[in-house]
């Protein structure tokens, strides 16, 4: 009998914590990495470093990125189970990005489409953060032999300069790096803007309508429902063209874990004022028990930061292993007598 266990292919993931996060979040990370816990050995990160690409207040930076990784396990991670960490508490992260940039060339950064918008929207701040960020990203995903990358379409383009950067190093230096691949997850909703439902709800939009938080208080949920973009025609369908209405009937399956279809069935021959109703107390029962925990948590200062520095330290048996093995290949070997 063969008792060999076999070695669980590796995902990695994280969040910025520039803003607490919506349900966007959740439904579209949160709650397929819970998922994947039992599939893959999986690493998830506060992405603080990334976080500073954009200028933050530190004290709020800080507590941003505590009560980001309460909400990951607030949301059904299992510290025991994932690799749960903030980015920063793992320096080899910033070690191999030095490593990388060297194998990595500035037209390739250049063409980055984010790279371009964010620097449209702070041509104040241009700095070299901003354009060498996509090298710390495919550090991120490198350092732990990653395989599959959970993203969106608009990080596949990330996905495919980490693929680029691993392949060169390995034809330069020999086999050092898995070549990642983006993983689309089994469940999933794209959860659009509240406001412009053509546009993916983000936590960074200027206007709060557009967005429900995790830690949306019930009332002020049924208040953003309420405001809510729908259209003139009345009737409840599941057609796409009719973004403000099928997202609603997204929000809603994603929620109940039904399908769509599933939702037009149960509002059939209703109308926009119960489809916002509805979603809205879906949206009330899914996050009651992630805020009831994350209120637990967050009261448990020594248990988070407990948390964050195993999480870190089991981060770092991997990180260490491919910094070693990096830096030997590249010259880089510390001093021996």
């Amino acid at each position: 009998m063969d008792t060999t266990t076999k070695k669980k292919d590796a995902v990695l993931s994280g969040i910025q914590p520039t803003s607490v996060l919506t349900i966007g979040n959740y439904f579209g990370a949160l709650k397929n990495y819970v998922a994947m816990q039992d599939d893959f050995d999986a690493y998830y990160m506060v992405a603080n470093l990334h976080a500073q690409t954009v200028r933050m207040d530190p004290t709020e930076l800080r507590r941003r990125s505590v009560e980001t990784f309460a909400l990951f396990l607030a949301a059904g991670i299992d510290p025991n189970h994932s690799t749960v960490f903030v980015q920063s508490h793992v320096p080899e992260h910033t070690q191999l990005t030095w490593a990388l940039m060297c194998n990595a060339y500035t037209g390739e950064l250049s063409r980055m489409t984010q790279f371009k918008e964010k620097s449209a929207k702070s041509a104040e701040n241009i700095n070299a953060g901003l354009f060498t960020y996509p090298v710390l990203m495919a550090a991120d995903i490198l350092i732990y032999q990653a395989k599959y990358i959970p993203v969106g379409a608009d990080q596949k383009q990330h996905v495919e300069l980490t693929r680029d950067i691993a392949i060169r190093f390995n034809n330069l230096y020999g086999e050092t790096f898995v070549v990642p691949e983006p993983y689309i997850p089994k469940i999933g909703a794209r959860i659009m803007s509240l406001q412009e439902p053509e546009k993916k709800m983000s936590k960074s939009d200027a206007n709060p309508n557009a967005y429900i938080r995790i830690l949306d208080e019930p009332d002020l949920i049924v208040k953003k429902l309420k405001r809510a973009v729908t259209d003139s025609e009345g009737e409840i369908t599941a057609n796409p063209d009719r973004a403000g209405v099928y997202n609603l009937l997204s929000i809603y399956s994603a929620c109940t874990n039904g399908t769509i279809e599933d939702a037009v069935a149960r509002f059939a021959g209703k109308g926009y004022g119960d489809l916002k109703s509805g979603v809205a107390d879906a949206i009330v029962d899914t996050l009651k028990p992630i805020q009831t925990e994350y209120a637990r948590l967050l009261a448990d200062k020594a248990y988070l930061t407990e948390q964050m520095r195993l999480g870190a330290e089991r981060a770092q048996i991997t990180a260490r292993k491919t910094v070693s093995k990096v830096y030997h290949k590249m010259g880089f070997d510390s001093y021996q007598a």
